[in-house]
């Protein structure tokens, strides 16, 4: 089936009948209009209606049409109509019902207007399309008899009291109407099934969807009326599948072991040994079947087929078995009312594929869809409900219960009936008569409606099948959410685990729950109770688990998925079957790997499993796959937390307001080797090295933020908002600048572990774990970056999201001597790269020109610096391993894990497969390498420029607010390479400058490699940067600058709108007056060259002594240079001048981000600079 065309078309025709039945509305209620006249009665609802809530009347009439529409489409396609009502027979284009009307052959029952709209009698603007109007609404309450749920009834009386009629579309017979779009999706072939009208109704309602998650972003609660849209999601059938066939057909295998059934059901996973405490059923009759949450009604649909094979091998008459079913066997409860109505549909479809036209309508039996609906009693009205029922009846139990449901479109299958017996209740109150008492009739529905809904919500079911709403409590509306506090405390994070015990609830002693949903409560710590209640009190049959891309019809990674059939009784030692598909990347995939395992149980992700195994594990995570190894670890080894102390770290509350990245700040305000709290207390910094967890990267680096805790994050600690909460967390601050072993909470793949030294603040997604022994610290570095934890972790953690209790968790065996040097050698080694780079606070010089390496040409320095990288990547790959094998060794994992690590996990910044990835050649990479090793050394060029590096010393020289040539020259004084006296640097299309940014590369090369192989030396430049110098400075240069300082970057570029005019300068060394120097000594003094340019340039245009050729080139480019002086003069006049004129002061403290913006229209614009703060 294409779902993409169903997606496009339900969404389009959304929108088109939204759009059709607003004007039908306009047009019906317009003074004057013969609606007025001819149906007075549906009129005045329809106006009281509008007035109260407009686009509810006009949501409704459309997805009312839009049902009943694709319904007709059905029916016609599987022959339950005729003549067909929306199509035409072959070869036509008018639908077949218009056709026979206009041939005179009206239907029974037709009203007369259709012949007199057809023959003309009855005065129409289009007599045709007024005819198939009500030949529709005829049609529709033809088959109310037959399906109430689709096609309710208007009065015969008024023709129209259900305004809904008075909504229809008016362009049904177009071309390019909504049937005959309806038709082009709808075809023959993709309608042999059913479920293509869930299909359709989860693709019309997907706007709304995506209206109430977009304002979820804006805390916008999940109101119950809008619960539907958020949660519906239609469930693969070969998921259906897996569950009905491990609940309904497992229970009747074990019923009738000679049944042939298994046969027929692909995805039926045997019990592994013979079972004798199952649930006990006698006929096919007495199976009880329920979805809690049965949306379009997809689980229920299959369980029918299932059943009609049950009953036909017990030897029911065929003609009489889907009445049975529908009778005995199938309940579905919904909170939508067009959901309900669908699943009802769908099930009687169901029959009628069986039954035929026929036998179908004479069919008594209905679908048992239960759509709650909200029912309240007030106080005064109890004294009448007690009238109703009766004395004996009128219990504190039945008075609980019908206060339940108030809130029935919110709580839905949730809510737990007080009343023991509703059926007995029921029975009771329905057979009273109060004859011409209407306020008693009245109350006497309602009380009813609260006992068939309590009745249907009673723990009487053998099976519950369900794919429930999945939604967080954030997203819970505050009645919805209360409730579930309440109600289930276990479970209370999700809507998904909620209804798990609900499901559970529901069956009765032995009774199965089939359920798909998200795969967080195997393992996440919020559902820790729940599982624990899970595994003593019930047991997990059979599980199929999904992971990422169960569901083609979202795409992508968006949900993490799992689908199992749980017990509801505990069996010591029992063990599950669990098959983990959690590497299929489709549908497609994942459903090829489970008939597979149910083949071959030896295919490699097939498994089984005890719940006593699982709380061998801290938190109990339903970690099926954990070798007994890993197991016996848990029960040998040490806890973690017993030898160290994990912890979480700050949360400022505004990270914009108090974090920077470190090369932001004035060096002299940022202390990065602080040993205590109490040295930092003393000092006067005010920024601090701030640990904010950060890519993958093993053993040491990602050391790049800092944090305001100046006077002890007085500031922090005392962050509050409007109404005087405190925003931000300080926590375990005792913890703040000791030495650690840290890793990133959240990751996208392995876990990495890093060593910090003294002196950091740590953040809460920057985790860490203390120890007052450094031993203790390089043999936990060691440990927590070995294979043997990463399989470990993926027990307790398998989300990628590694919070303080997983790390706490892990069972320390021991570590010898030599696993604290193997970690100490990674550690060291991790350094040397990280601090090779300028973004490291400990930078000291390039490593392309460190003496050692150097020769006096760049082609040959940079084989050398190659050699040498490949050999810190060979011996940090070397120790790796070494460290790998110390630990799969302590932990006994040597049959299961292999010591080696790929390339590409050797995280070294050196390494071009770490830092490119291995999807591209290898000679790709070595590419990139050799670009950006040219790139580094050309920004380190401008760095040194600007002052803030030297060749003469190591580390930075400028790096304070204001300071200039005459602090480099204090520290520096007699440089190599001396730095631009003004802090203004032209990037130009040409040298019209004397300190024009590329004059100035040139002479640093020269300065740094000689002059003898100047020429070859830059020419090694541009191949490797595959373009010459002045491209790459204009071109390439200021970006690369701003993704390599992660968009804060300290050289700014002043640029002129359309980039005539760009220089760069340098933040740190910002005045008052810097402005001015661009305008006075560059801006103006570069229009001056371009005034005189131009007079040039016209003189050679007509210069009788130039070729033609010189003569045309000269016009061109004097038109250029017009556009130029034109631009630049506007903007030296509204912008830069004016600027000047202010003398804007800037705080290095507030960072490029606040900074930047002042200069607007100056500045070269930064993408993404206003973006949040992570």
């Amino acid at each position: 089936m294409d779902t993409n065309a169903l997606k496009k078309f339900a969404q389009s025709a959304r929108n088109l009948l939204i759009d059709q039945v607003t004007a039908r509305l306009d047009m019906v209620l317009a003074e004057g209009a013969a609606a007025r006249r001819e149906h007075p009665k549906a009129i005045a609802k329809l106006e009281v209606a509008a007035n109260s809530n407009r686009a509810h009347v006009i949501e409704q009439a459309a997805y009312t049409w839009f049902n009943r529409f694709t319904a007709l489409r059905f029916m016609d396609v599987t022959g339950l109509t005729n003549p067909r009502v929306v199509s035409p027979v072959d070869g036509a284009t008018r639908p077949e019902i218009l056709a026979e009307a206009m041939a005179g052959n009206l239907p029974d029952r037709a009203r007369p207007d259709i012949a007199e709209y057809l023959n003309g009698t009855r005065p129409a603007h289009d007599g045709q399309a007024e005819a198939y109007r009500l030949l529709l609404i005829h049609a529709c309450n033809e088959w109310h008899g037959a399906m109430p749920y689709m096609f309710e009834r208007a009065d015969m009386l008024d023709r129209a009291e259900d305004y809904t009629e008075l909504l229809i579309p008016d362009d049904l017979l177009s071309p390019d109407s909504i049937l005959a779009r309806l038709r082009e999706v709808m075809t023959e072939e993709a309608c042999q099934d059913v479920e293509i009208i869930g299909w359709l109704y989860q693709f019309y309602i997907s706007e709304k969807k995506d209206q109430v998650f977009a304002g979820l972003k804006k805390n916008q609660k999940i109101t119950a009326e809008n619960i539907p849209a958020a949660t519906q999601l239609f469930t693969p059938h070969w998921i259906v599948r897996y569950l009905v066939e491990n609940s309904l057909g497992r229970l009747w295998l074990l019923n009738r072991p000679q049944s042939k059934l298994a046969a027929k059901m692909d995805y039926y996973i045997a019990p592994e040994e013979p079972e004798a405490d199952f649930l006990k059923i006698t006929r096919a009759e007495d199976i009880r079947i329920c979805d809690p949450a049965c949306g379009s009604g997809h689980m229920l649909t299959y369980a029918f087929d299932l059943l009609y094979e049950i009953y036909a091998e017990e030897g029911h008459d065929a003609a009489e078995i889907p009445g049975l079913i529908l009778k005995h066997n199938l309940t579905g409860i919904e909170i939508d009312d067009r959901a309900g109505a669908l699943a009802a549909f769908a099930l009687s479809m169901k029959a009628a594929a069986k039954l035929g036209r026929r036998r179908f309508m004479r069919m008594d039996a209905k679908p048992d869809i239960v759509v709650l609906q909200d029912v309240r009693f007030t106080p005064a009205e109890m004294q009448d409900v007690a009238a109703v029922v009766g004395k004996d009846l009128f219990t504190d139990e039945l008075r609980e219960t019908l206060t339940q449901f108030e809130q029935a479109k919110n709580f839905g299958s949730l809510i737990m009936p007080k009343l023991r017996d509703p059926a007995e209740a029921l029975r009771v109150v329905e057979a009273r008569d109060f004859g011409s008492d209407l306020l008693l009739k009245e109350v006497q529905e309602r009380v009813i409606a609260v006992l068939r809904m309590a009745e249907a919500l009673s723990p009487k079911y053998h099976l519950a099948v369900a794919n429930p709403p999945y939604m967080g409590g954030k997203g819970m509306n505050g009645k919805l959410g209360d409730f579930v506090k309440a109600s289930y405390p276990d479970s209370k994070s999700d809507l998904f685990a909620v209804f798990m015990e609900r499901a559970l609830g529901l069956c009765a002693k032995h009774g199965l729950m089939a359920m798909i949903n998200m795969q967080s409560w195997m393992f996440l710590s919020s559902y820790e109770k729940l599982r624990v209640k899970l595994l003593s009190d019930a047991m997990i049959l059979s599980m199929a688990h999904l992971g990422e891309r169960a569901f083609d019809s979202i795409g992508g990674a968006v949900v993490s998925t799992t689908a199992f059939v749980i017990e509801n009784a505990h069996s010591l030692n029992h063990e599950g079957t669990f098959i983990r598909l959690v590497d299929g990347a489709s549908e497609a995939e994942k459903e090829a790997q489970l008939k597979e395992a149910i083949q071959n149980p030896n295919c490699g992700w097939f498994y089984r499993a005890a719940a006593e195994d699982f709380e061998k594990i801290p938190g109990s995570p339903i970690a099926y796959w954990v070798s007994k190894n890993v197991l016996k670890a848990y029960a040998v080894g040490t806890p973690l937390n017993q030898i160290s102390k994990p912890v979480v770290g700050l949360q400022t509350g505004e990270n914009a307001r108090f974090v920077r990245e470190w090369h932001e700040v004035s060096s002299s305000r940022f202390l990065p080797n602080c040993q205590s709290i109490n040295d930092a207390k003393s000092s006067d910094a005010k920024w601090f090295p701030y640990n904010k967890g950060g890519e993958f990267r093993r053993w040491y680096g990602n050391q790049e933020n800092v944090v305001n805790w100046q006077n002890d994050g007085d500031e922090i600690k005392n962050f509050t908002d409007v109404d005087g909460k405190l925003r931000s967390r300080p926590q375990n601050t005792n913890f703040f600048f000791r030495p650690s072993v840290s890793w990133s909470k959240i990751s996208s793949g392995l876990p990495a572990f890093r060593f910090f030294p003294s002196g950091f603040v740590f953040d809460v997604a920057g985790t860490s774990i203390f120890t007052d022994e450094e031993g203790y610290r390089f043999g936990l570095t060691g440990l927590c970056n070995s294979k043997a934890v990463v399989e470990i972790l993926a027990a307790t953690s398998p989300t990628l999201n590694f919070e303080v209790g997983h790390i706490a968790a892990i069972p320390v065996i021991s570590w010898s001597t030599r696993d604290q040097e193997v970690a100490k050698a990674a550690v060291v080694l991790s350094k040397a790269d990280w601090d090779a780079c300028e973004t490291s606070w400990d930078f000291t010089t390039l490593p392309l020109l460190s003496l050692d390496r150097r020769d006096e040409t760049l082609s040959t320095s940079y084989t050398n610096l190659r050699a040498h990288w490949q050999g810190m990547t060979d011996e940090m790959q070397r120790l790796e391993e070494e460290n790998n094998r110390i630990f799969i060794d302590a932990y006994g994992l040597a049959d299961e894990l292999t010591p080696e690590v790929p390339i590409e996990e050797i995280t070294l910044t050196c390494n071009p497969a770490y830092r490119y990835g291995v999807k591209a050649s290898e000679e790709d990479r070595e590419a990139r390498l050799r670009e950006d090793t040219v790139a580094e050394f050309l920004h380190y060029a401008v760095g040194c420029m600007f002052g803030r590096y030297s060749l003469d010393a190591p580390g930075l020289i400028l790096a304070n607010q204001g300071e200039g040539i005459e602090e480099y020259l204090a520290r520096v004084p007699e440089p190599t390479f001396a730095p631009d006296r003004d802090n203004v640097i032209p990037v130009l299309d040409t040298d019209w400058f004397a300190d024009d940014i590329v004059t100035r590369a040139r002479d640093f090369l020269r300065v740094t490699f000689g002059e003898a192989k100047f020429r070859e030396n830059l020419a090694f430049i541009e191949a490797a940067l595959g373009k010459d110098l002045r491209r790459w400075f204009t071109k390439d240069f200021f970006d690369y600058h701003v993704r390599r300082y992660k968009k804060r970057p300290i050289y700014w570029m002043f640029s002129s709108p359309k980039g005539s005019f760009n220089a760069l300068i340098y933040m740190h060394r910002y005045r008052p007056d810097t402005v001015s120097v661009v305008l006075n000594q560059y801006v103006r003094e570069f229009i001056h060259k371009l005034e005189v340019e131009r007079a040039r340039l016209e003189k050679l245009a007509v210069d009788p002594a130039a070729t033609p050729a010189q003569q045309t080139k000269a016009q061109k480019e004097t038109a250029t240079v017009i556009k130029q002086i034109a631009e630049l003069t506007e903007w030296e006049r509204e912008v830069v001048y004016p600027m000047a004129q202010q003398k804007i002061a800037i705080d290095l403290d507030d960072g490029v981000k606040r900074n930047y913006p002042l200069f607007a229209g100056a500045l070269k614009p930064i993408k993404g600079l206003e973006a949040a703060d992570d």
